[in-house]
């Protein structure tokens, strides 16, 4: 999580929680309250920097919890770290983006982070191909 996120103590707030609202409301078609959304790590590491293994590892259970408990039909895992740890790969964000993976018997779409996409708008088009295919699956 972000400064923010990390604050209020929700996921996605300020100008990427914004872009992730559009993301969801105008290429999912679906209002983001019907959506739950989570981080991979449950606070924010010091100064900001990425996440250590352990840390993630450390917050697996609680992440594992959420998702067995929603029984989602579809997963989207926004950015490196999600969807790494949700495909169990190590390959860059930028490669495993727009495949259909699974994890824990749901499947997943990896797609862009929005902070990315605020920093690099031109990605934009490739999210919204991932949200074409996320929309596939959901439509069944």
């Amino acid at each position: 999580p972000g400064a923010e996120e990390d604050e209020q103590g929700l996921a996605f707030v300020g100008r990427a929680g914004q872009l992730l609202t559009d993301i969801i409301e105008k290429g999912l078609r679906i209002p983001r309250r019907d959506v739950f959304i989570a981080n991979v790590l449950m606070c924010r590491p010091p100064d900001n920097r990425n996440p250590e293994p352990d840390e993630i590892l450390a917050c697996q259970p609680f992440l594992e919890q959420k998702i067995d408990a929603i029984k989602p039909d579809v997963i989207v895992g926004l950015g490196k770290f999600a969807g790494q740890w949700l495909l169990k790969t190590a390959e860059p964000i930028s490669r495993i983006r727009g495949r259909v993976g699974e994890y824990r018997g749901v499947k997943v779409v990896p797609t862009y982070h929005p902070a990315f996409l605020l920093r690099n708008p031109s990605a934009k088009k490739e999210v919204w191909e991932d949200m074409k295919l996320v929309r596939r699956l959901l439509a069944g």
